[in-house]
């Protein structure tokens, strides 16, 4: 593997815990996926089978309903999406479309699985770095609801 495109996989919050040899080992079993500007990578409320990290590119999250269009997020370098999908197969919770080209890498059950079985403490770290980001997802959202009642509140 490129020593310099290891270092970069390094230095995102994912993989930031892993030794060369896990990282290599896990990179491995990962697909690396490409996308044109303006391409869906996910699609609101199709099931979904894996999560992906953005390593390349910008793309946006974006929730339809009743005809309308709501951004929830601009994803860079660095940010994962569909990890809810490493849990369940669920409905994806909205669409993810390019704003520029992108790669990602995409970390499907079985590749998780095959790491977990190969390199546990690599599937563990990986495990850990999506559970801290999702508790900072909640207490971001938490605190916008708590700030919204707040707002509500001082208006009556």
């Amino acid at each position: 593997m490129n020593p310099e495109y290891l270092k970069m996989l390094q230095g995102l919050p994912l993989f930031a815990e892993f030794t060369d040899s896990e990282l290599e080992g896990a990179i491995d079993l990962i697909d690396q996926v490409q996308f044109a500007p303006g391409e869906c990578i996910v699609k609101q409320d199709e099931s979904g089978d894996c999560m992906y990290v953005l390593v390349e590119g910008s793309a946006r999250v974006v929730h339809r309903r009743n005809g309308k269009e709501f951004e929830l997020a601009v994803l860079k370098v660095g940010d994962f999406f569909g990890e809810l999908a490493l849990v369940d197969s669920g409905p994806r919770s909205a669409d993810v479309e390019t704003l520029t080209t992108c790669t990602l890498l995409r970390v499907e059950h079985g590749a998780l699985r095959a790491i977990a079985g190969v390199y546990p403490n690599a599937a563990f770290k990986l495990l850990l770095a999506v559970g801290r980001a999702m508790v900072q997802r909640m207490r971001k959202g938490n605190q916008k609801y708590i700030d919204s009642l707040m707002a509500g509140s001082e208006k009556e």
